[in-house]
């Protein structure tokens, strides 16, 4: 498997928008996933195949958005309303299927991009 590849992290200020995307892989449930230090990776967002399902963590639900181009195979995840809570490495993740109920459960993903950080400053 050809890892995947999250690119836009960076720094900004608390109230700040932000967007990261990563290489989707077509047909496969795509979701985000994040890491703070110190503290287990977790689940953030997940799409369907299609891109007509959707599903959040509650610690973003409102604020996050996930959506996919699967033209341009790519997953994207705009940040608005960000909160220094949200600071960690953001990894992007392929679900073992196109969609499933477990979409927040890590073990059912697959493939995983190495990460980008994501700062931000109150």
């Amino acid at each position: 498997q050809v890892p995947l590849e999250e690119s836009g992290g960076g720094s900004v200020q608390a109230g700040d928008s932000l967007s990261v995307s990563c290489t989707a892989t077509t047909n496969y449930m795509m979701g985000w996933f994040r890491q703070a230090p110190g503290k287990e990776r977790e689940f953030v967002a997940a799409v369907g195949w299609d891109g007509k399902t959707r599903y959040y963590a509650d610690a973003v639900k409102g604020r996050f958005t996930i959506s996919r181009d699967n033209a341009r195979d790519l997953v994207y995840l705009q940040m608005n309303s960000l909160k220094p809570e949200d600071t960690a490495v953001y990894y992007c993740a392929t679900h073992r299927y196109s969609h499933s109920e477990y979409y927040s459960d890590i073990s059912m993903y697959r493939n995983w991009g190495q990460g980008t950080r994501v700062t931000v400053s109150s």
